[in-house]
């Protein structure tokens, strides 16, 4: 094989064989490919696309570049859950106790935060002690002794997304489906899993804005799952403001625990009991997604879930006291309330600026070196048809710096959009997509 005459084929919109996917990904991760070509090659398959063989070729590449976790001592179900991330989103913290509660395996390789989206570590790590580092060893030890870990991706595991996912970064080829894709799949499938839900999102805090897309990324999300032979369902949700109340590490913390105790019942905990019960659902806990969804609410009302979240937490390290005490975390410097102008019905949000007033405060990061404040982030209250009058307080901004809470409190109203007349209810779960093989 020839790399030139690979990046031609590509280039003339013509379908590569396996072999060519697949020799040029383990080339480039031996260092046998320089970055310019493979460059020349992205931006090939990002202009004229891959079909579905394609993309699995190029997942099963990248997924034997590096390990795949054996947990055949495991002799359970073992599923996961993805979502292509949003502004609050919070799901996996409080889902993965649920199913682990059911009786199912859930080994969490999860991300950091970057830009508007915040990242399942970083929140983790704001609970003082917590560890996302376990070893392959310790990882096995938690999963075995809990039904869930948490971790963040290992050097060992799918090695090649993570040379090909910065190339991508700086040559302007992150939004393909294809290569989003294989991304997704190779890392997820490298857990051992043997089902998987998807959320992804749509709206303007998400990365896929417009819902076709977001369909499209799903099905072939869908497609890969099911040529590697794993059950999978998608969920099509809504991104157009942020999910819960809760914004920044330590205050999705707070709300994570006040959804597994039963304490509050919002957007929230509808998308998170539904995703558990397509958990529940894949593991075969249960006969259908609204059994499942029944399970995971009796599981948080009966005391199971938030029992397990504290044993998770306590096994990785993590103090729990401040779990079941929340009072007792370090409080932000300054805060600050959020009170609009203008009256009528909250017609839109910019999801996407909200997210970034959290970074703005200290919650995210702009770049993979910035230094995340826990304590910083937004209560924001308010809700897409809610009734709005002069002068009220739709949330609070937390900060230990004092000059970012104007501009970040500014980014926030000008975010948001009022309307004399009520707008469409919002639909939080726009479609429900299921792999052939469930």
């Amino acid at each position: 094989m020839n790399t030139v005459e690979i990046i031609r084929k590509k280039r003339n919109n013509k379908i590569l064989t396996n072999e060519e996917i697949i020799g040029l990904i383990s080339w480039y991760t031996e260092g046998k490919i320089p970055d310019y070509q493979f460059s020349a090659f992205l931006m090939a398959a990002y202009i004229q696309g891959m079909n579905k063989e394609e993309t699995a070729a190029m997942t099963r590449a990248m997924l034997f570049s590096g390990k795949i976790m054996d947990l055949s001592i495991f002799t359970g179900a073992k599923v996961d859950k993805h979502s292509t991330g949003g502004v609050g989103d919070k799901t996996s913290l409080i889902i993965a106790p649920i199913v682990a509660a059911a009786g199912i395996f859930v080994p969490m390789i999860s991300g950091r935060g970057l830009g508007h989206t915040g990242g399942t570590l970083d929140k983790l790590e704001a609970i003082p002690g917590f560890r996302t580092d376990l070893s392959l060893k310790e990882l096995k030890s938690v999963l075995k002794k809990c039904g869930a870990v948490l971790v963040g991706q290992t050097s060992e595991i799918a090695p090649a997304d993570k040379l090909i996912y910065s190339l991508r970064d700086v040559t302007a080829t992150v939004e393909s489906i294809p290569l989003i894709t294989s991304s997704i799949m190779s890392k997820k499938l490298a857990e051992g899993i043997d089902g998987l839900v998807l959320d992804v999102k749509t709206g303007s805090g998400a990365f896929m804005r417009e819902t076709k897309d977001a369909v499209r990324l799903a099905e072939s999300l869908i497609n890969t799952a099911v040529a590697f032979d794993k059950k999978v369902i998608a969920f099509i949700t809504d991104m157009n403001q942020p999910l819960g109340t809760h914004i920044g590490n330590w205050l999705e913390i707070v709300e994570t625990v006040k959804i597994l105790k039963g304490e509050v019942a919002n957007d929230l905990y509808e998308l998170s009991t539904v995703l558990a019960g397509a958990m529940i659902f894949l593991g075969d806990k249960a006969a259908s997604l609204d059994e499942g969804k029944e399970l995971a609410i009796r599981l948080i009302n009966n005391g199971k879930a938030f029992e397990k979240f504290l044993k998770i937490v306590k096994a990785q390290n993590g103090d729990i006291s401040y779990l079941e005490n929340l009072e007792k975390y370090p409080q932000p410097k300054f805060k600050e309330e959020i009170q609009i102008s203008g009256s009528g019905y909250l017609k839109k949000i910019d999801n996407y600026e909200i997210g970034m007033a959290a970074s703005m405060l200290g919650a995210g990061r702009m770049t993979k070196e910035d230094i995340i404040d826990p304590k910083a982030g937004i209560i924001f209250t308010a809700k897409l048809g809610n009734k709005i009058n002069d002068g009220d307080v739709i949330g609070e901004i937390f900060s230990d710096d004092k000059y970012r809470l104007a501009d970040a409190k500014k980014r926030i109203l000008n975010a948001l959009v009022l309307d004399n007349r009520k707008p469409a209810k919002t639909v939080l779960i726009k479609r429900v997509m299921l792999g052939k093989n469930k």
